[in-house]
């Protein structure tokens, strides 16, 4: 690669005078404006012709202040000649942070699809809202800074017309994405320390998670359905705890059999992405039906509307009144592992959990399903 070269021009302008500049060959990249450029004017000026002494030495002085800047330049962009490898990382750590964290965080964004996306993009408008308009850098990002975000979340306003603060978890949510913004940015080498270690996350509020019980699920799927579909997918999440996301995409050539082990999806999870590697039950596979191509969903045809108009009526009509979203499935799908004596850690495994911890909050409902059968045994 062609080294560039800095060369100090001259050039006139108005009252008698010449402006200095440097002229870069090949272009050079402005790390502030992150644009190529060729010309760098000094603002430093000679007098084309001196009418005293004053006028000479002020064109000495800035003639010999042009040529110290252009030696300045040229070292700068030949630092691989004639710096020491100390001084290499220096000037390396001193480019650190001139970016747009703005900028990256949204990036970042734009890479999410789905609900992910829509729950990314409300954290970047509140983010926004805080910065009142700014954009902010890399450099001025602190953990004073992002505490001071987290406290603007629990005091924040939703952005759905009720005009109701912000629930704790959902300030989490938005919260968890700036930190995961910060964790990428340290690992990539935008940031000089790891602010993300030093950020105490927002608690999670314990929320109330709906299931079904045993019986009521058998309820449920011996009533009829009005529409098959929903039938269906409900069935697997419940015997999977697959979310709707994932359900959703899936695809034939996610299903697999081993022999003598049998059936298994392998798919990358919507909301975490991270890979995960399933076994299914025989039950579980037959709610898909006949096989089709390997690229073409499993369950074709499957729109959210659907299941929001249809779950309701058909769980009404099974005599259950309790409050139950599609979501809720996958509760009962751990709830009742945990309840047959699965241990915890293989739950959180098959339900995709990152951390155990996640998977935890199920324990307090099979905790207190065993305080209650502390009744059932009396002798009086």
């Amino acid at each position: 690669m062609k080294k560039s070269n800095v060369t100090l021009r001259q050039k006139a302008i108005s009252n008698g005078r010449i402006s200095l500049y440097l002229d870069f060959y090949p272009p050079i990249l402005n790390t502030e404006t992150n644009q190529y450029i060729r010309r760098e004017f000094l603002k430093l000026y000679l007098y084309d012709k001196p009418k005293n002494q004053i006028q000479k030495i002020s064109n000495i002085e800035n003639q010999h202040t042009a040529e110290l800047i252009k030696i300045r330049r040229l070292n700068e962009l030949r630092k691989e000649d004639v710096y020491s490898q100390f001084e290499k990382e220096q000037l390396e750590l001193h480019k650190i942070g001139r970016g747009s964290f703005l900028k990256y965080f949204k990036k970042l964004s734009d890479k999410k699809e789905g609900n992910n996306y829509q729950i990314w993009n409300c954290s970047i408008i509140h983010f926004e809202a805080f910065l009142e308009g700014r954009d902010i850098s890399f450099k001025e990002i602190t953990v004073t800074f992002i505490d001071d975000f987290k406290d603007y979340l629990l005091k924040a306003k939703s952005l759905r017309k009720n005009g109701n603060t912000l629930s704790r978890n959902t300030a989490l949510s938005y919260h968890n994405k700036i930190k995961a913004t910060l964790k990428r940015a340290y690992k990539e080498g935008k940031l000089r320390t790891d602010i993300n270690a030093g950020i105490e996350s927002i608690k999670e509020q314990e929320s109330q998670r709906n299931f079904l019980t045993l019986e009521e699920a058998k309820k449920l799927f011996t009533t009829s359905c009005s529409k098959d579909i929903v039938y269906k997918i409900s069935k697997f999440s419940l015997l999977t705890g697959n979310r709707y996301s994932d359900i959703a995409k899936l695809e034939w050539s996610e299903i697999e059999y081993i022999e003598n082990d049998g059936y298994y999806v392998r798919f990358k999870q919507k909301k975490t992405e991270g890979l995960q590697t399933m076994p299914i039950s025989n039950e579980a596979y037959e709610t898909f039906g006949e096989r089709g191509e390997p690229n073409k969903k499993v369950f074709h045809g499957l729109k959210k509307w659907d299941v929001d108009r249809v779950l309701p009526v058909w769980l009404a009509h099974a005599g259950i009144t309790k409050h139950f979203t599609f979501h809720c499935f996958r509760h009962t799908y751990a709830t009742l592992q945990l309840a047959a004596g699965t241990d915890i850690f293989t739950v959180s495994k098959m339900l995709g959990h990152k951390n155990v911890k996640t998977t935890q909050i199920y324990s307090h409902i099979i905790n207190q399903k065993k305080r209650d059968t502390t009744a059932k045994i009396t002798l009086k």
